[in-house]
């Protein structure tokens, strides 16, 4: 069985890219339009993974990330947080494991993120 990425994004496009690049690399994966729907999933499924966009309508990023901090059975789950560059989420949001910004080659800074949470590797600066 593969493992699970969960992947949370009200922009259709970058759910479809990020859900192809990480089926692509043998995730099967899950995806919800905002923080909310991504809860109700959680309900049924325990991902390996969540991509997770900041800015979305009924429940940000952000308050995804607390209530998936303040839960023993998802607090250890690696986060990966994709926001456009403009937003200044990287200034302030500390407990994702890494962050990629949606404005620039996507699947590039995936696959390093993949590296990273995965491996324990060392980020690149």
């Amino acid at each position: 069985m593969s493992a699970v990425a969960l992947v949370v994004d009200d922009s259709m496009l970058i759910r479809y890219t990020v859900c192809r690049f990480l089926e692509e690399r043998g995730f099967a994966v899950e995806s919800a339009t905002n923080g909310a729907e991504a809860l109700q999933i959680l309900e049924r499924v325990h991902p390996a993974l969540i991509v997770t966009d900041m800015q979305m309508p009924k429940m940000t990023g952000s308050e995804l990330i607390s209530a998936l901090k303040g839960k023993l059975e998802t607090a250890k789950i690696p986060i990966i947080i994709v926001a456009g560059r403009a937003s200044g989420f990287d200034e302030t949001e500390k407990r994702a494991n890494f962050a990629i910004y949606k404005d620039i080659d996507i699947e590039g800074q995936l696959e390093k993120a993949l590296d990273v949470v995965f491996s324990k590797a060392t980020p690149k600066v």
